[in-house]
């Protein structure tokens, strides 16, 4: 606990950003309803968010290595607070799709350089940073949609409000007490990412991903529509036990998991699980309780999911870890951008049943892309060390 202000400075900032992950889930219902938007129109939040992440992805490397840790990390933290302060002033569903666009720019950046920040100046070695680190990622998913739900019982607009304000003071502490952090002496290439994807096995996992990411946006996105809960607070309830799931699966259970069983098996059978889910989502898409338990049960198997997908994707490729996983973030990322539309888009045509059909069939797709694929999974290097900096950040890869 004895840490230089730098350290809780950054791990503050990291636990609001990854809030972010479902704070805008309990207020979905809310900000259609007073915008008068339809479903599919008020899903395209997560598409332009996701879209410009993935895209952002293949960038970042390339902008932290010439800039600087600590200015990447400023950068980010500024584009979200001014685009969530601006998402939150917004009177038109457009308005706000285009800035969440501009807050997806922000966190892709911060992410991309908390870890190290942390690392780097954290004091009582790198197993400690790690620790305040995933504590920082399980507190952010679960609080999120809690605090979206509390906020939002105010107005729609306090959880975009309160993000750039806890964000500024983040800001503020860091611009003063953080030091200069050097640039790395190799800066990364822009096509690095991109000819990553050549090696057939990162990109068997990819496909995986992309195709997975279906049914983990549908479940994330649609669901608050289906549930049809007025109160953004008890929304927020179902969604921080999704998010407590979610954090306790991927930083406790997938790495025992792992070194049990084996990547390509967990993820087998955490795809399996989750398209069974989603199947009955579908067949009991008027139950309000079944959607419930569905979403707070599928924590699990996400959490589980998201982690050992993205340490696999880190030891199956020659390429520099960072790399790969910048490029296996953009394409996943591109399938959440294309689910949530799809799945508004199919509510609003054929009801509730429809976006969960979708989920389900684009998680069986995702298992047989791997199960033909399998051959080219091949481990090039060792799986990253249990409280390693790699598997830290293979875990907020997954999650983010």
């Amino acid at each position: 606990m004895r840490q230089p202000t730098a350290v809780w400075a950054v791990a503050f900032a990291a636990v609001v950003s990854f809030m972010g992950i479902g704070l805008v889930d309990p207020i979905l219902p809310a900000i259609a309803g007073d915008l008068g938007a339809t479903k599919a129109q008020t899903l395209l939040l997560f598409t332009s968010y996701l879209g410009i992440t993935g895209l952002a992805m293949l960038l970042t490397g390339f902008v932290s290595s010439r800039l600087g840790a600590k200015r990447t990390l400023m950068a980010g933290l500024l584009l979200i607070v001014a685009f969530a302060a601006l998402a939150g002033s917004s009177g038109s569903i457009g308005a706000i799709i285009g800035f969440r666009a501009g807050w997806g720019l922000g966190n892709a950046l911060f992410i991309a350089t908390a870890l190290a920040t942390i690392v780097g100046a954290a004091s009582g070695g790198t197993a400690t940073a790690i620790v305040l680190y995933e504590a920082a990622l399980g507190l952010g998913i679960a609080a999120g949609p809690l605090v979206g739900g509390l906020l939002g019982e105010v107005s729609w607009r306090g959880p975009f409000f309160g993000t750039a304000a806890l964000m500024a003071v983040a800001f503020l502490v860091i611009v003063v007490v953080l030091p200069a952090t050097p640039r790395p002496a190799a800066p990364t290439s822009l096509g690095d990412p991109v000819r990553a994807l050549r090696h057939r096995g990162l990109r068997t996992v990819a496909v995986t991903a992309f195709l997975y990411n279906f049914g983990f946006f549908t479940l994330l996105a649609y669901t608050p529509f289906a549930l049809d809960i007025a109160s953004p607070v008890r929304l927020g309830l179902v969604f921080f036990g999704w998010g407590l799931c979610l954090a306790v699966a991927s930083v406790w259970i997938a790495p025992r998991l792992q070194r049990r069983f084996g990547q390509v098996p967990v993820v087998g059978a955490m795809l399996t699980l989750f398209a069974l889910v989603l199947a009955v989502e579908a067949a009991c898409s008027g139950t309000r309780a079944v959607l419930v338990v569905g979403t707070v049960v599928a924590g699990l198997f996400l959490g589980v999911n998201n982690t050992v997908v993205t340490e696999l994707v880190m030891e199956v490729s020659p390429a520099q870890r960072s790399t790969a996983s910048a490029a296996y973030s953009a394409v996943r990322f591109a399938g959440g951008a294309i689910a949530a539309w799809a799945a508004g888009e199919l509510g609003d045509s054929l009801g509730d049943w429809a976006p969960f059909v979708l989920g389900a069939l684009g998680v069986a797709a995702g298992l047989l892309v791997l199960v033909s694929g399998r051959r080219h999974v091949v481990v090039h290097r060792p799986a990253p060390a249990a409280g390693s900096p790699a598997e830290a950040a293979a875990v907020t890869a997954g999650d983010a």
